[in-house]
C-alpha cells in the first residue's frame, strides 16, 4: 500500500470510487469532486489537502482534509472514501492515520468529522467510532427532517 499526493490522473479513477460508494447523493459526488479539482489546480497547496491510496497498483480510495478557518489547529476531514469493493481491507484505516500524520506534521492538535444519522452511514459512523474517534455534537434534523449532522472529533497531539 502507498499513500501519496492526489495527481490530475487520478480524478478520472476517484469519480467511480465516489459514486458507487453507495451512500452520496449526486449532489455531494459533485461536491465532492470540485474538492478534488480544487486541490490539483493548487498542487496540494489551498484549502483541501487530498491523498490517495494505491495497492497492486490501482487507486482505492482518498482521504481530504483542510484546517478549520479561524481556529489554531484544528483539522476538518471533509472526504474518505474506498472502493465498495475493497472495503474491509484496512484502506479507510490507513488513510484516516495517515490524515491524523499529516495534521500533527503541520501543526495540528484537533481533527473534526461531521456525518450523516441516516442508516446508510451506520457502518461510517462505526468505523470512526473503532478508530478512536468521539461523538461531541449532534444537531437534530440537520441535512434535512430525520437525518442529522454527527461531530466526531479525536486530539492527534
Amino acid at each position: 500500500m502507498n499513500i501519496r499526493p492526489i495527481e490530475a490522473d487520478d480524478r478520472a479513477l476517484l469519480v467511480p470510487i465516489i459514486a458507487n460508494a453507495g451512500n452520496f447523493t449526486e449532489e455531494e459526488v459533485e461536491t465532492a469532486l470540485e474538492l478534488i479539482d480544487e486541490a490539483i489546480e493548487e498542487n496540494n497547496s489551498g484549502d483541501y489537502n487530498i491523498h490517495v491510496i494505491e495497492d497492486d497498483g490501482a487507486v482505492r480510495g482518498y482521504v481530504c482534509i483542510g484546517e478549520t478557518p479561524l481556529t489554531e489547529g484544528t483539522y476538518d476531514l471533509y472526504w474518505i472514501v474506498v472502493d465498495a469493493g475493497t472495503r474491509g481491507k484496512g484502506y479507510g484505516q490507513r488513510l484516516l492515520r495517515h490524515a491524523e500524520e499529516e495534521i500533527r506534521r503541520r501543526g495540528g492538535r484537533l481533527l473534526l468529522i461531521e456525518t450523516s444519522s441516516m442508516e446508510s452511514y451506520q457502518a461510517t459512523r462505526r468505523f470512526y467510532l473503532a478508530a478512536d474517534y468521539t461523538e461531541i455534537a449532534r444537531l437534530p434534523d440537520y441535512y434535512k427532517d430525520g437525518d442529522d449532522k454527527i461531530i466526531y472529533a479525536k486530539r492527534v497531539r
